[in-house]
């Protein structure tokens, strides 16, 4: 069987050399496993794909560098065979290495991430290809065919080998006639190995619209750190509409003439359909794309190409990060401060700050864009670890929106109505103007609570500690975290009164209901991720309000990325205080951010662009800084904020979360762990204490929040801590540097 790396001071390293491999498996497992080499050959290079057994099974794993220690066991099995695929290069190899250590992840579970796609890594099934016989090319100079069948034959002949199915579209006829022609033996299937595709390179000669002053002098910038070679971080920091896409494009196209690949990444890969039409308009081709909304086919042709060097250019979400290129030579992360590049479960990493480091060990630049910049990248950038290259005036001649708040204690909302009076009458303005509107709303579904109001039922999640949402569009009440659906019943279940449930509160179905009502004339659209199916219905609610189509566009935080409408003057901003509440530390930044680039969608063309902000709180630093257009001091007042707590980017954080499927298990072993919690100087252990989310998807879950100094060597505390530890099988123990989440 496979055994773990094993010690002897004994054995002569060169015949262990010979008679040893490692190979790292895709699995949570404390590390690689030894075998033998394949029968009658030498040991398979690092970074080769191999088949081996384990257990009973087998597996694909890779040879890891590094030899092993101690003599090789006699029962020690070998290698069953080295696969076809290009193997890993030392510097991926060195990145699941390092992303491990830092998120104290097994080496094997981030392997996991790079080999996503196993069947990428077999040689390509044959397929059954048609092909014309002698008989057949006879057969096209007689007379006696039907035209189904002779446009067949002559489409077969002119296009050469193609599957049964190809045939029958380029010719027009159905499958049964290209069934009949090989019944015939006119034609005849072969398997045939699959080649990919050859896809036309993009063209990276200057074919885009001509660049701003502005936008220039930043592409000079960038382009002389890429022919300058090496490891460097930019922050492209450009206003909403200043054209950072096409300025970081003109990047790109200097990588690609030097006849390299590169990777960008970006929040909402399957809602970027603006995005990868003005990439098809620069560069006559669209990208590689990798997300989750691609079917496995794709992506393991995207893998295989990749691999391959056939993808000079990769547009994926953050896990595109862990793909095999072999040249990569710059690294875009485009809304580099959004929240969802922060990956929750499994192995929790943020792919912002492993770009940077996937990029060092490349010896190759990486370039952020915002304009709202993480206030981890702005301390950056005040050290002088990244350059700043900046591009503060929109593009052409549009201006920034003005900002307006409303004081919502003092507006009087009718009853039902969420929208205020002001609100209303600039929507009615702006539709009367001809132009669009857009009402921004981070909450989904028709409303966040709803109720008995005869006995005060609440509807909950049973598997979660949090309420059900009612969506009226589908009449269903949901939870957001486990997907919990239930119908909405028509009387309440514990009471059994009648008529007497309330929605509470309003989501985007509920907001959507009012401007309808206000405005029965006005063409509204609803997007939300849960309405949305898919890439395509994105990519066409983009273009319907593009084509005007749409007159108010109401949404959630997706309306945010990065949209260009120009007849789009007016944001409303509804329930501006919702991401303030809790105790996440980020809560004000991430805030400032998502409201700031929510009106950067105004008056991005030469139409002035209105934001009108709803808040409880007008007197809050996030809303004055909003209103006063001042981005830069209100960063310095979070910053200082945060090195007066110790809290990151000044200090270190860390979660423990521990679950079980039952109370007691968790809080046994949360005691467990308390009583074995390091003491020492710079470092706090806070905890434990019930998580916000006390049960999620039926586990009961207990919080430790580990606090240290920049200068200390957390993971090393946490792992030493960990160590002293014994907790019950049935108790899960998930580790989260760098937290995001605080539920």
């Amino acid at each position: 069987m496979a055994e773990p790396l094993a010690s002897s001071a004994a054995a002569d390293p060169a015949a262990i050399a010979a008679n040893r491999v490692r190979v790292l498996l895709p699995l949570p497992l404390a590390g690689a496993f030894d075998y033998a080499p394949p029968a009658g050959e030498s040991p398979p290079a690092p970074g080769s794909f191999v088949r081996v057994p384990l257990g009973s099974r087998e597996r694909i794993g890779v040879v890891w560098d590094g030899a092993a220690d101690g003599p090789a066991p006699r029962r020690l099995k070998p290698v069953l065979e080295v696969l076809p695929a290009p193997p890993l290069r030392p510097e991926l190899r060195r990145f699941v290495e390092r992303v491990a250590l830092y998120t104290m992840a097994p080496p094997g579970a981030v392997l996991r991430m790079v080999m996503s796609v196993s069947e990428a890594l077999l040689p390509p099934r044959p397929q059954r290809m048609c092909v014309p016989t002698e008989r057949g090319v006879v057969a096209l100079a007689d007379n006696g065919l039907t035209p189904a069948r002779r446009r067949a034959l002559l489409a077969l002949r002119a296009a050469g080998a193609m599957p049964a199915a190809a045939l029958a579209r380029r010719a027009g006829c159905g499958v049964g006639v290209v069934r009949a022609l090989i019944a015939a033996g006119l034609v005849e299937e072969r398997p045939v190995a699959a080649a990919a595709p050859p896809s036309p390179p993009p063209d990276w000669r200057d074919r885009g619209p001509p660049l701003s002053a502005d936008q220039a002098a930043a592409a000079a910038r960038l382009i002389a750190r890429i022919a300058a070679g090496g490891f460097g971080v930019a922050l492209l920091d450009g206003v909403s509409g200043a054209g950072k896409t096409e300025t970081y494009f003109a990047a790109i196209a200097a990588v690609l003439a030097a006849g390299r690949q590169v990777l960008v990444l970006v929040p909402e890969i399957a809602l970027s359909a603006q995005w990868l039409e003005r990439f098809r308009e620069r560069f006559g081709v669209l990208p590689a794309q990798w997300h989750s909304e691609i079917g496995m086919a794709g992506r393991r042709d995207t893998w295989r190409a990749v691999a391959a060097g056939r993808a000079p250019v990769v547009v994926g979400a953050r896990s595109a990060l862990f793909l095999p290129f072999p040249d990569l030579g710059l690294i875009v992360v485009d809304e580099e401060h959004d929240s969802s590049y922060k990956q929750e479960d499994g192995v929790c990493y943020q792919a912002r700050d492993m770009a940077v480091l996937r990029a060092s060990l490349a010896q190759i630049p990486v370039v952020l864009v915002s304009a709202t910049p993480s206030l981890e990248t702005v301390v950056n950038v005040a050290r002088g670890r990244y350059e700043r290259v900046s591009l503060p005036r929109r593009h052409a001649a549009a201006q920034l929106p003005t900002t307006q708040l409303l004081d919502m204690r003092r507006e009087r909302l009718e009853s039902g109505r969420f929208l205020a009076p002001p609100l209303v009458a600039e929507i009615a303005a702006t539709l009367a103007a001809g132009e669009q509107a857009l009402l921004f709303l981070n909450r989904r579904g028709y409303a966040p609570l709803t109720l008995c109001r005869a006995c005060g039922h609440r509807f909950r999640c049973p598997n979660c500690t949090a309420w059900l949402v009612e969506h009226r569009f589908t009449r269903r009440l949901l939870c957001h975290h486990c997907g919990h659906a239930e119908p909405v019943p028509p009387d309440c279940p514990h009471c059994l009164a009648a008529g007497t449930l309330v929605p509470c509160g309003p989501g985007v179905e509920r907001l959507h209901e009012e401007v309808a009502a206000r405005f029965p004339e006005a063409r509204v659209a609803l997007m939300v991720s849960d309405l949305l199916g898919g890439p395509r219905a994105a990519a066409e609610l983009v273009r319907g309000m593009s084509e005007r189509r749409y007159d108010v566009l109401i949404g959630t935080q997706i309306v945010a990325k990065g949209h260009h409408f120009p007849w789009l003057t007016l944001v409303g901003v509804v329930d501006a205080d919702l991401g303030l509440a809790g105790g996440d530390l980020r809560a004000a930044e991430r805030t400032y951010q998502l409201l700031h680039q929510v009106g950067g969608r105004a008056g991005r063309a030469e139409r002035p662009g209105r934001v009108l902000i709803q808040t409880f709180m007008p007197e809050q630093p996030v809303m004055q800084a909003l209103a006063a257009g001042d981005r830069d001091r209100f960063l310095a007042a979070e910053a200082e904020a945060r090195r007066a707590a110790g809290l990151p980017p000044f200090g270190r954080l860390a979660a423990l979360i521990v679950s079980a499927d039952d109370a007691e298990a968790a809080d046994a072993a949360a005691r467990t762990l308390a009583r074995a919690a390091p003491r020492q100087p710079g470092l706090t252990v806070l905890g434990p204490a019930p998580a916000p989310l006390a049960v999620l998807r039926g586990r009961h879950r207990r919080r430790f929040l580990v606090k240290a100094a920049r200068t200390l060597a957390l993971q090393a505390a946490v792992r030493e801590w960990l160590s002293r530890v014994r907790v019950a099988g049935s108790v899960r123990i998930q580790i989260d540097v760098d937290p995001y989440s605080f539920l």
